[in-house]
């Protein structure tokens, strides 16, 4: 069985491993298969975790084994799933409730192809309709720049929770492509950054910004010097025992940032994610970079930002509702309004000769 997110120690076994036909054994197998297949280590065990809750579930009804489990067994679990409360009394999300379902699904479509079972009970499972749901924050420009700087820079480690937070608010990048930079992932003279493996094993070049690359050189050659230990494996970023930074221990130095700031608003490493392709899409960045930048497979994961990018939205609806339309077209009197306002004012225009 593999090792926890954080490196732990092994999980319990679940089911006999002494049947030869039992979930155990199928599980362990099913798992080396993934590896074998160079599923990231992550989905692996995403996947264990989901497929660990359905055995016990399983094993509490008297199924040991796959080849027990019937179309009908599957649909109560997913009844199951649904009526399931976590510790705070909130139901499973949708997502949850879908990514179990997933587990399960490819499990015993394994288990078929590799005829260890005669027919797939999973297969005709209808997955729940997962909701589009938006950030729960996105900061404002002067936002991030108050949470980047609290951090205090004339102090010890300062320069680097300082490069930290900047490589977030200019790359997007998420946190564990972040904790995988090394030194020779950066190009000062071209300005870049290149991020490898990151999530589904992919590569990518993203372009970070001047500010960003000069705080990483200060932290570079400042404070690294003082963290890094034979024999160095070249990762940028370092804690105070010099190691590279747990998944846990980024998100708590980032989200203290946050905390500090007293914007209003929560979030850690992703909100800087949020940050920066919402403010990219509000000054004018096609989408289509956006998503290159967050490294996003399908543009409709990336068109969730046009929905909280609010500025262009907000300057049609001044333009165009007859409710502000005096107002409005008082303001583009001025003769200091600039060409984008002229152009709500002609947006505004032809909406009204030429409504749907």
């Amino acid at each position: 069985m593999s090792k926890g997110r954080g490196g732990s120690k092994k999980r319990p076994m679940v089911g006999n491993p002494d049947d030869p036909d039992g979930f155990a054994t199928f599980l362990i197998k099913f798992l080396e298969w993934m590896r074998i297949q160079n599923y990231s280590e992550r989905t692996v065990e995403g996947r264990e975790s989901y497929l660990r809750r359905f055995v016990i579930w399983c094993e509490e009804r008297g199924l040991a084994k796959p080849n027990e489990v019937s179309k009908a067994v599957v649909e109560r679990y997913q009844r199951f799933l649904f009526h399931t409360r976590k510790k705070n009394g909130d139901p499973l999300s949708f997502r949850s409730q879908s990514l179990h379902l997933l587990a399960i699904r490819s499990y015993f479509k394994w288990l078929t192809k590799q005829n260890y079972i005669l027919f797939n009970p999973a297969a005709e499972i209808d997955l729940p309709k997962v909701e589009n749901r938006l950030p729960r924050a996105v900061l404002t420009q002067s936002e991030a720049e108050s949470v980047i700087n609290q951090a205090d820079v004339s102090k010890f480690m300062g320069v680097r929770d300082r490069a930290i937070m900047e490589t977030l608010y200019s790359t997007g990048m998420r946190r564990m492509e972040l904790i995988g930079l090394k030194l020779y992932d950066l190009d000062v003279e071209r300005g870049t950054i290149f991020v490898r493996q990151g999530k589904g094993r992919k590569d990518r070049m993203i372009p970070v910004g001047e500010r960003c690359l000069m705080w990483i050189e200060k932290y570079r050659y400042q404070e690294r010097p003082e963290l890094a230990s034979y024999p160095d494996d070249s990762t940028i970023f370092l804690t105070h025992l010099g190691q590279p930074f747990s998944p846990q221990r980024l998100t708590s130095t980032v989200r203290r940032y946050v905390e500090k700031a007293e914007t209003g608003k929560s979030g850690s490493c992703h909100l800087f994610r949020h940050t920066m392709a919402t403010l990219m899409l509000e000054n004018g960045a096609d989408i289509r970079y956006i998503q290159a930048m967050l490294g996003h497979v399908r543009l409709d994961t990336t068109q969730i930002y046009t929905q909280v990018s609010i500025r262009a939205l907000k300057q049609i609806h001044s333009a165009t509702h007859p409710a502000k339309m005096e107002r409005t077209r008082k303001l583009f009197d001025d003769e200091e309004v600039d060409e984008t306002t002229k152009l709500m004012n002609d947006l505004g225009d032809d909406a009204l000769d030429d409504p749907e």
